[in-house]
């Protein structure tokens, strides 16, 4: 007999705040702007994407299309969503291990 598989939907593996806080920290990690887009709409889903576009102010068909594999969500929408979720976004010093330095030098003119 063949085996009957069923499409996974994570949605539904993130029931609890640690949950979610734990799926969008190793989000952060990737550093891939279009995963870390996809990963807050699982989350989205996963409260209701009804209940956000009711917070947010927006259209529950613009934050399917955002949050999409192939959305691309503006800086402005993903905060907002963010804010809604109560997922906050910080900055930190990163460690001396993945320290690489400046990304660019200034140069100043020598008097």
């Amino acid at each position: 007999m063949p085996e009957k598989f069923t499409t996974y939907n994570p949605a539904e593996d993130l029931g609890s705040d640690e949950a979610i806080a734990i799926f969008m920290a190793e989000a952060f990690q990737t550093s891939d702007a279009g995963y870390i887009a996809h990963a807050l709409g699982v989350v989205a889903r996963a409260k209701g994407m009804a209940q956000i576009a009711g917070q947010t102010g927006l259209s529950r068909e613009q934050l399917y299309r955002s949050f999409s594999e192939k959305g691309n969500p503006t800086l402005k929408t993903t905060l907002a969503v963010m804010n809604a979720l109560g997922v906050q976004l910080t900055a930190k010093i990163p460690t001396a291990a993945r320290w690489k330095g400046p990304r660019f030098i200034a140069r100043c003119p020598h008097p």
